[in-house]
């Protein structure tokens, strides 16, 4: 089933497509009038006072009075509110719009955190009569393709440019429906993220109908509430939630109980489990660049959860370990969880090493010093550098001592795959995931 798709024009010359759309919004604050538009049912905005003088003779379609009192007309009414700053409590939503006048009741609220859309969510189990929720911005756009969920009587997306914030275009909206596979990731930041662009490609490739959202956010509260209620099929988890995700879901992957961090989420009927798959994103990293672990000795730079991950894939396949790093707490208790070996950083000489692993965020989003010193990295050392997409000062320091050099790329597109796997059962993706990277 897909709630009705209204069209929403920042602009209109009488060219645009507008046969995916089931309605089309007229913003008179963008339009100043109501064009002619056949064989669409028409929702008038008025966003500075109602004049229904400007309707064209004959009229049939909506109108939005946002605020307004309502007018004496047999039309339908439409009452909106708009609230750019915040989301209330579920409560208080319910309250709002059955204060309202309309026929259809809209709110429409900023959302930045899975709490709001819990919010949005138990707002529309409980709102009587006909209504439209939506949260606007980035946080807010499964909203709008999860609208019978949510129990809308119809969803917005836009033509030419977005009218609101977080609004899918038409012809997308249009082909995903409200039945589409949702997929996401969750952390903080993720403006530099390559994850969307990633797993975009793999559903184009494969032909699947879905679509990749960011859920920037420092807080996990209601997030596992969040997949069940909006259907949402899998999560990827980075930074800083790998451990955090661990005691909010249902059940453990034995390896991301081993590795004690999770980065992938997946829900199977409201059974939500973790699975950690950056360390078969690091296991192909290793295979690709031709670096076999077994023997050797590595060092390990970083206490979160890619360190973690790192720490199981090279001691699963015979690497002698040593983890360091400037929280000296937690990268002692890394390893000792996973039965590596730890050192404060100023006692490791790093020419002794085989491998040299960066799993913090320097270089990405973190700037600063490593905790290792990196001068006296050789041309018989390979640097494995989890950060992507940029020249880090590792990554520079290696090439200069014509040392080996494996980049984030390589693991990223790795546990992208294997990611993608769990939730679609599409495992060969790994070559159209790493060809979208850097």
């Amino acid at each position: 089933m897909t709630s009705k798709i209204c069209a929403s024009l920042s602009g209109f010359t009488g060219k645009e497509d507008l046969s995916k759309a089931d309605m089309v919004e007229i913003r008179l604050d963008l339009l100043g009038d109501v064009p002619a538009i056949d064989g669409k049912e028409l929702l008038v905005t008025f966003r500075d006072g109602v004049d229904l003088s400007v309707l064209p003779e004959g009229f049939e379609g909506m109108i939005d009075i946002g605020t307004e009192p309502r007018p004496d007309t047999t039309l339908t009414v439409v009452s909106s509110y708009h609230d750019y700053d915040a989301t209330p409590s579920s409560d208080e939503i319910v309250s709002l719009l059955a204060s309202m006048p309309g026929d259809i009741r809209k709110g429409a609220f900023r959302t930045d955190g899975f709490g709001d859309l819990h919010n949005l969510f138990r707002a529309s189990e409980a709102v009587g009569g006909r209504s439209v929720l939506l949260g606007m911005g980035e946080f807010g756009t499964v909203t709008r393709v999860r609208s019978t969920l949510l129990r809308n009587e119809f969803t917005f997306a836009y033509v030419d440019a977005p009218t609101a914030p977080g609004q899918i275009g038409l012809e997308e909206m249009a082909a995903l429906g409200d039945d589409c596979l949702v997929l996401g990731i969750v952390g903080d930041p993720l403006s530099r993220s390559m994850s969307p662009e990633m797993h975009r490609a793999a559903l184009r490739s494969e032909g699947l109908n879905g679509i990749y959202l960011r859920f920037e956010t420092d807080d996990l509260e209601h997030c596992a509430d969040v997949v069940r209620e909006y259907n949402i099929r899998g999560l990827n988890i980075t930074i800083p939630h790998k451990e955090a995700m661990l005691h909010r879901l249902d059940r453990l992957d034995e390896t991301a109980e081993a590795v004690g961090a999770v980065n992938t989420l997946v829900n199977d009927d409201g059974v939500l489990t973790g699975y950690n798959t950056d360390v078969a994103g690091i296991d192909t990293a290793l295979a690709v660049n031709r670096f076999e672990p077994r023997g050797k000795r590595a060092v390990i730079m970083g206490s979160g959860g890619a360190a973690r991950a790192c720490a199981y894939a090279l001691t699963a396949r015979g690497c002698a370990v040593t983890v360091t790093g400037r929280n000296e707490a937690a990268a002692a208790r890394l390893a000792a969880d996973l039965g590596c070996e730890y050192k404060p950083a100023v006692s490791i000489p790093v020419m002794l090493y085989d491998l040299i692993v960066n799993c913090t965020p320097i270089g990405m989003y973190g700037d600063g010093s490593y905790p290792l010193d990196l001068s006296h990295i050789n041309r018989h050392q390979t640097v494995f550098d989890m950060v992507y997409g940029a020249e880090t000062p590792i990554v520079s320091a290696a090439r200069a001592a014509t040392a080996g050099v494996i980049t984030g790329s390589d693991m990223l597109a790795g546990q992208g795959a294997a990611s993608f796997g769990l939730w679609t059962g599409h495992h060969d993706t790994f070559d159209k995931m790493r060809s979208v990277l850097p």
